[in-house]
């Protein structure tokens, strides 16, 4: 992970949280789990064994995403001049046919406690808008691989 991850403090505190009931209570209770599963005899036919297994393996993979993304994420956002579309801020763009779209420009760990929908700045619309100015058109490829403009209505930071 190369670029900055921008966090809002709640997102930060949520993720730290969560990262610590992972590697601590957690942990525990799976690693008793499997405990207890392997006295119980046989593990190649025991469900419970593998299950816990299973829940360790995962759980383990997720403390280690957290732990790198929390070591690479600042908290706040990045100074830029007011209207301007930038991470951490509210941008609503406006197609030809006069519909408007408003989403937060951030990362998907921000999606869970967000009002609006969350896009990442590297998503095709995201890095389209990043930078630009209200007023300003910008061209984004569709997954059909079409080319769309919208107009930048707004922008509201934090």
């Amino acid at each position: 992970m190369t670029d900055t991850t921008w966090l809002t403090q709640e997102a930060y505190d949520r993720l730290k949280a969560e990262l610590d009931e992972r590697s601590g209570p957690m942990r525990i209770d799976i690693a008793k789990r499997i405990e207890l599963a392997r006295q119980e005899g046989d593990l190649s036919e025991n469900a419970g064994y593998h299950a816990a297994r299973e829940a360790q393996g995962m759980n383990e993979a997720r403390i280690r995403h957290l732990t790198h993304f929390l070591e690479h994420a600042q908290i706040g956002a990045p100074e830029v001049e007011d209207g301007v579309a930038a991470v951490g801020r509210v941008v609503t763009v406006e197609f030809d046919d006069g519909e408007r779209e408003t989403f937060l420009l951030g990362s998907r760990e921000e999606a869970a406690h967000s009002e609006h929908e969350v896009l990442s700045p590297s998503s095709p619309l995201g890095a389209a808008v990043m930078g630009k100015r209200v007023g300003e058109d910008v061209t984004y490829a569709l997954a059909n691989g079409r080319s769309i403009t919208v107009t930048i209505a707004e922008v509201l930071g934090h």
